[in-house]
C-alpha cells in the first residue's frame, strides 16, 4: 500500500532526463513516483515512451510539457545552448511561483570557480571567471528570488561514476594509447551518479529546500584521483600516459563542502567510495 500511497503523492518532470545525472536521477525516482522526462534526440526507445516527450530546449517551449505533466516538482538537469537554458529557466520559475510547485535546479561547483584559495560552503558568495560558471549563477541567481520553500539548488563536484562521460572519456584515451588530461594542482571534491540520485530522493521525500552541497566530504588532487580510477580498471594493462595540464603554480580549489545543509550520515560519502563502486 505504501508505493502506492507514495505515487499519488508527486508527479516529477525531469529536464534532461535522456542525459548521465538525468537518466540516473529518473531510475531512481520512477519505480517512487509518477515520473516523467524529456530526451533531445530523436530515439525509438525513448518514443515508446509516455513518460518522456521530446524537447528541443531551442526550439520548443518548456510550457507544453509542463501543461501536460502538470508537475509537482520539476527537476533541471537539462545542458544545451546557455540563452536557450536562460529562457527556459526564467519560463520554469514563473510557472513553478504561480503553481506553488517546486523546482530542483542541479547547478556545479564552477559557480565559484573564482575563487581558488580555498573550498566553497553553501552561504558563500558566487563568483565564477568561466562562461559556463556565469551561467549557473543567472540562474541561481534568478531562483534565489523565489520563496525559499519552493527551490532546491544542488551543486555538484565532479561527477563520476561506471557509465558517466567522464569514465567513458579515460578508458576511450587508454584504448586509443591517447595521453590522459591531469590537472596537478587542482583540489577538488567529488561525487558519483549513485550517491547523487539517493540525496534527490531524499530531499524529495523530506521535502528539503535550500541550497545542498553534494560533494564528498573530503578533498582529493585532480591528478591522484584519476591515476587512482585508472589503477581501478581490471581490463587494462596497457601503460597509461598522463599530460600534465597547469593553469596556476600555486594550488587551486574547486570544492563544493557541505556545512549549514547536512544531510544524514547515509547519504554524505568520502572519495574512497566513488573507487571502490568503480570497482565493482
Amino acid at each position: 500500500m505504501k508505493r502506492q500511497e507514495k505515487e499519488s503523492k508527486h508527479r516529477i518532470l525531469i529536464l534532461g532526463a535522456s542525459g548521465f545525472l538525468g537518466g540516473a536521477i529518473y531510475k531512481e525516482l520512477c519505480s517512487y513516483f509518477k515520473t516523467f522526462g524529456t530526451y533531445n534526440t530523436s530515439n525509438k526507445q525513448y518514443e515508446k515512451n509516455k513518460h518522456l516527450f521530446q524537447y528541443n530546449i531551442e526550439e520548443d517551449d518548456v510550457y507544453e510539457i509542463l501543461e501536460i505533466v502538470r508537475p509537482t516538482i520539476v527537476i533541471s538537469a537539462i545542458r544545451g545552448d546557455f540563452s536557450a537554458q536562460l529562457v527556459a529557466h526564467q519560463h520554469l520559475a514563473e510557472y513553478v511561483f504561480t503553481n506553488k510547485i517546486k523546482l530542483i535546479f542541479i547547478s556545479s561547483a564552477n559557480v565559484f570557480d573564482a575563487y581558488s584559495k580555498y573550498p566553497s560552503y553553501e552561504t558563500d558568495k558566487t563568483l565564477s571567471n568561466s562562461i559556463y560558471g556565469h551561467f549557473k549563477i543567472k540562474i541561481e541567481n534568478m531562483l534565489l528570488r523565489m520563496p525559499k520553500k519552493q527551490v532546491a539548488i544542488l551543486r555538484l563536484p565532479m561527477v563520476f561514476g561506471a557509465q558517466s562521460p567522464r569514465i567513458m572519456e579515460i578508458q576511450e584515451h587508454i584504448k586509443e594509447k591517447e595521453p590522459i588530461e591531469v590537472f596537478p594542482n587542482l583540489i577538488m571534491n567529488v561525487t558519483n551518479d549513485l550517491k547523487v540520485t539517493q540525496q534527490v530522493h531524499y530531499i524529495i521525500n523530506r521535502n528539503k529546500s535550500g541550497v545542498f552541497h553534494l560533494g564528498s566530504s573530503d578533498l582529493v588532487h585532480h591528478d591522484d584521483f584519476i591515476k587512482e580510477i585508472v589503477d581501478s580498471f581490471e581490463w587494462h594493462n596497457k601503460k597509461v600516459t598522463y599530460k600534465n595540464v597547469y593553469t596556476t603554480n600555486d594550488d587551486r580549489y574547486l570544492a563544493v563542502l557541505p556545512k549549514y545543509n547536512l544531510l544524514p550520515k547515509h547519504l554524505q560519502l568520502v572519495s574512497q567510495q566513488i573507487l571502490s563502486e568503480l570497482k565493482l
